[in-house]
């Protein structure tokens, strides 16, 4: 029935800049934006939109110990459903994370550890909600919204509900309204039937945990909304069932009665339509200790020019009319990169805070950039502190010795005769320019902002070497400058 309901929503955008706005139908924007793939009911769900306000859930299950990227668009859908003044629920998958979602995997998951489900809980709460404090921030920045604050949203656990949920219960409550021939025509379970390896009893039975998530936060918190990425339309649907035939059985509940729906975002994929994510080994994760704030930024930074502005209008909260205007400088300018720098700019403030994205500016200028001059040390310090290709010298030894033995000494090149090597090859520079005597030494006047240098072997291995005053003890040098 409710696979008759489906509207799918065009991917393109249409040409015309519309502003994000309060006021705006919020369908029409995320439609726009690109982050609607598909959602049922259009007409009803757009009427109770416009009438009142909705709360609106998405799941994540708790697989690794890191969000990241692919995640971010059910996310900052649900940021801008808050925007527009309704309530949202970001949901930890507690109990679904230990059973595995076969939707869009071709073999079943590893059997999950217990122990590493629960860390992973504990560490993707708190992501979560320093996600949503971020991101409101950055949000509220560029665009209008119905309130000047709002309340960060709480984290659920769905095994709150399910660790106590006896397999009778199960049974009875969801099993007995569960058609074994509808869960078997579900995209996710007929792609993994025909699979040599086939599908297990325990992942065929997730669409029904999911299911009942959906039905117990409809119960319990009022939700009528889930959004999920493209591959959860089957659980998506088994919920939206569940409810509608555990409602028809309900007179007691006033919030039986309403309607449910469900929206899917596009899923992230890589060139060959490789989904993201930690099974694929090509995550590129929110957490800064698995990937660098530089290696996060740089990887929008390496959008094509096909995909910067769908990317523009996923990923960050500007203004479509902004968008195509920034799209159309950088068509002018392809080579600088306009576009790919803004995007970066604008997912690294949003993931990662303003700081950051100076940090990651400033990591940007000392591999690619031409020109040292507008560098300044405390930058400098501030984007590589506790990063080994920083080194903080005292003044004599920094001038002291030839530039080679400084880039054997300190990890750029893996000898003193390799360093040399380099020389010869027109491969080690000095502030950029390419030293041509393997006898060379630093000099005041190399000093870029009075204080540090820049050595550099091939592409991107760099040094950053800081001369301190003498009497200053190597720990505080940072601070000085």
């Amino acid at each position: 029935m409710w696979s008759r309901r489906l509207q799918t929503i065009s991917s393109r955008f249409p040409s015309r800049a519309r502003r994000y706005h309060s006021n705006s139908n919020i369908l029409d924007d995320l439609s726009h934006r690109g982050l609607i793939q598909a959602l049922t009911n259009r007409n009803s769900l757009d009427n109770v939109l416009r009438t009142k306000s909705q709360t609106i859930y998405a799941g994540v299950d708790p697989t690794a110990s890191s969000l990241h990227i692919g995640h971010l668009i059910p996310l900052i859908c649900l940021l801008h459903f808050q925007l527009h003044g309704h309530k949202i629920i970001p949901l930890i998958g507690g109990a679904t994370g230990r059973v595995g979602d076969p939707s869009g995997r071709l073999t079943e998951r590893q059997p999950a550890d217990t122990k590493r489900v629960e860390e992973n809980v504990v560490i993707l709460t708190a992501s979560l909600q320093r996600f949503f404090k971020q991101g409101l921030l950055y949000a509220q920045s560029r665009v209008p919204s119905k309130a000047d604050s709002f309340k960060e949203p709480s984290v659920l656990n769905n095994l709150d509900w399910n660790g106590s949920f006896t397999l009778l219960d199960f049974l009875q409550g969801v099993g007995i309204h569960s058609r074994v021939n509808t869960m078997l025509n579900r995209e996710s379970v007929r792609s993994r039937l025909e699979s040599r390896q086939g599908l297990s009893f325990t992942e065929f039975t997730y669409q029904l945990l999911q299911a009942y998530d959906f039905y117990h936060l409809h119960q319990q918190h009022g939700c009528t909304i889930q959004i999920g990425g493209s591959d959860q339309w089957g659980n998506i649907v088994a919920g939206l069932e569940l409810i509608n035939k555990l409602n028809s059985h309900s007179t007691s509940t006033p919030q039986a009665h309403k309607e449910a729906f469900g929206i899917t975002t596009p899923l992230l994929t890589t060139s060959n339509g490789q989904k993201f994510g930690k099974s694929a080994g090509n995550a590129v994760w929110l957490d800064p200790e698995l990937t660098s704030v530089f290696d996060f930024y740089q990887y929008f930074v390496k959008i094509t020019d096909a995909d910067v502005g769908k990317y523009l209008k996923l990923f960050t909260f500007l203004p479509t009319s902004e968008i195509d205007s920034i799209v159309e400088e950088h068509l002018q300018k392809p080579e600088k990169r306009i576009a790919q720098h803004k995007l970066a700019e604008e997912v690294t403030e949003m993931v990662h805070g303003k700081a950051s994205v100076a940090r990651a500016r400033t990591m940007s200028e000392l591999l690619f950039g031409s020109n040292y001059d507008s560098l300044r040390a405390q930058d400098i310090i501030a984007t590589l502190k506790d990063d080994p290709r920083l080194v903080i010298l005292r003044t004599p030894e920094l001038l002291g010795s030839p530039i080679i033995k400084h880039a054997s000494k300190y990890g750029l090149a893996a000898s003193n005769s390799a360093a040399k090597n380099l020389v010869t090859s027109r491969g080690l520079y000095l502030n950029n320019r390419p030293i041509k005597d393997a006898r060379r030494q630093i000099e005041p006047r190399d000093l870029l902002d009075g204080s540090f240098v820049v050595l550099r072997a091939g592409k991107d291995k760099l040094l950053v070497l800081v001369a301190r005053p003498d009497d200053v003890d190597k720990d505080l040098g940072a601070n000085l400058l």
